[in-house]
């Protein structure tokens, strides 16, 4: 997909300790970025030099409003990589509907949908009204429900799919006082993260994608949108892909 926006100056990239969203702050900084911000609840033990770190927790608005007063404006570039596929506790993603559990279910939406929604309160704010900008969050097809032919998966999928629409809605929302802004969902493959490790086993050979290729396979994605492109889903070769 060929360049049309401007470079990034100033960036913030939220779930930076995960194997993606630490890839995008690398990548990030290689590119040029004269600030990057990695938030994380938990500062990582290999932050790159010159990368600043911002502490915020999902389960912690106050932390996610603090985050925002210490990154402060203007924002060319905001991206929420934090997400959740199996719990902590080990579950996983329901194979059928008589597996659902609705404390588990709950945290799922929490983590997929409530969390970026959040991050989208009070950081969209800080986007610059006079040029362009990006607000990104990592989706995934099978949140698609015009893709969806297998089912399964519920919690998960339910919670990409809100997630999906959130991003829609606030496209529309910042196209009032953000012209040239983009807000999109983007899917970024099966990567080589602890997220798709359980799932691993049966990928055919070459599906799987390294997280310092997943990075810059998304930027490159990001950096071919316009403000036409604003509330949709994109894969991460660039191909839009239905709600």
């Amino acid at each position: 997909m060929a360049s049309v926006g401007q470079a990034i100056e100033r960036a913030v990239v939220f779930g930076a300790s995960g194997g993606i969203g630490a890839a995008l702050v690398e990548r990030l900084q290689a590119r040029g970025a004269a600030e990057v911000f990695a938030a994380s609840r938990r500062k990582p033990d290999d932050l790159p030099d010159g990368i600043q770190w911002v502490h915020f927790d999902l389960d912690d608005e106050d932390t996610i409003a603090q985050a925002a007063e210490k990154v402060g404006s203007p924002l060319d570039c905001i991206i929420v990589a934090s997400g959740v596929l199996t719990l902590h506790d080990g579950s996983g993603p329901e194979r059928s509907y008589r597996q659902i559990d609705a404390e588990a279910m709950a945290r799922v939406f929490h983590l997929n949908t409530i969390g970026p929604a959040l991050v989208a309160k009070h950081f969209l704010p800080l986007l610059p009204r006079d040029r362009r900008a990006v607000f990104a969050a990592l989706s995934a097809r099978v949140g698609s429900i015009g893709d969806n032919r297998i089912g399964g998966w519920h919690s998960y999928r339910a919670s990409k799919a809100a997630l999906n629409m959130l991003v829609r809605n606030y496209a529309i929302e910042l196209d009032r006082t953000h012209k040239k802004a983009i807000c999109v969902a983007l899917h970024p493959g099966t990567v080589d993260t602890a997220l798709s490790e359980p799932f691993q086993a049966n990928l055919p050979e070459g599906q799987l994608t390294p997280p310092a290729e997943a990075a810059a396979n998304l930027l490159d994605v990001l950096d071919g949108l316009t403000s036409r492109d604003s509330g949709q889903l994109f894969d991460w070769k660039g191909e839009r892909v239905e709600f």
